[in-house]
């Protein structure tokens, strides 16, 4: 069987159906099973989602997609600044030691 990528919203709603399924009195293994999930998905699902709404989970998605562009565009300039630390030094042979 295939692995699917669900998107955040059909995660939200996959909890929100099994909520609604052990409220009616179903046993969460099974209505676990009905949303076609194992119960290690679901879990690592509660503990991500847990409580978010559509939106919630649409701003979650956005702040951490602006958060991996900052974290990229420091290090790239922390690289910058290394390499322009190191070229302004000089070559290795040429330095001058302060006595």
């Amino acid at each position: 069987m295939g692995r699917k990528k669900h998107t955040a919203e059909e995660i939200v709603a996959k909890l929100r159906q099994v909520d609604v399924l052990v409220s009616q009195g179903r046993k969460v293994a099974e209505a676990i099973r009905s949303i076609e999930v194992t119960e290690v998905t679901y879990d690592r699902w509660r503990s991500e989602y847990g409580g978010l709404t559509g939106d919630q989970v649409k701003r979650l998605k956005s702040l951490e997609t602006e958060n991996q562009r900052l974290r990229r565009a420091i290090s790239n300039l922390t690289l910058e600044k290394l390499i322009l630390k190191e070229a302004a030094s000089g070559p290795e042979g040429q330095r001058q030691q302060n006595f």
